[in-house]
């Protein structure tokens, strides 16, 4: 039988264990604010949920505004839109109640992937991935459910 091994929270696989303070540096590029610059199949993305056309209609035209921000442990993602702001505060593995823009409720979780910061929704029996990826530049988003995708591409402000 093979010994387990424990991670500290400053080692590189500290990511895999809910709960964990996370290395700074892996968090560092995430926080900032972001500007949607352009979306691939997100219509398709929002009918796979569940959204009706009138929001889909609303949503495939807003270019949102997203912001990351962190305080200790907790961070803040801030979603503004001509329409509407939303903002939820999490913790990386952490669960939490989500009232989502389009009406959905949903029990929610953020977690790092590697460099990747992922958001699973669970509601009604369907999961809603989102997995975003960044640079010094933009982030990237990529939306799953069911096997359909969509990309958006966010420009640093």
């Amino acid at each position: 039988m093979r010994p387990i091994a424990i991670v500290s929270p400053s080692s590189s696989d500290a990511s895999l264990l809910p709960g964990c303070s996370y290395p700074s540096t892996k968090m560092a590029k995430i926080a900032g604010t972001f500007n949607m610059t352009s979306s691939e199949g997100f219509d398709d993305f929002m009918k796979e949920i569940g959204v009706g056309m009138m929001m889909r209609k609303l949503g495939s035209t807003s270019k949102p505004e997203v912001t990351f921000a962190q305080k200790g442990d907790e961070w803040t993602m801030k979603t503004s839109t001509a329409m509407k702001t939303t903002e939820i505060k999490f913790m990386l593995g952490q669960e939490f109640d989500e009232s989502t823009v389009d009406g959905r409720e949903c029990k929610t979780t953020f977690t790092m992937e590697g460099d990747n910061l992922v958001q699973l929704q669970k509601s009604k029996g369907k999961e809603v991935k989102y997995t975003r990826s960044f640079s010094d530049t933009e982030m990237t988003m990529v939306c799953e459910s069911n096997g359909v995708k969509c990309s958006r591409v966010y420009k640093r402000a």
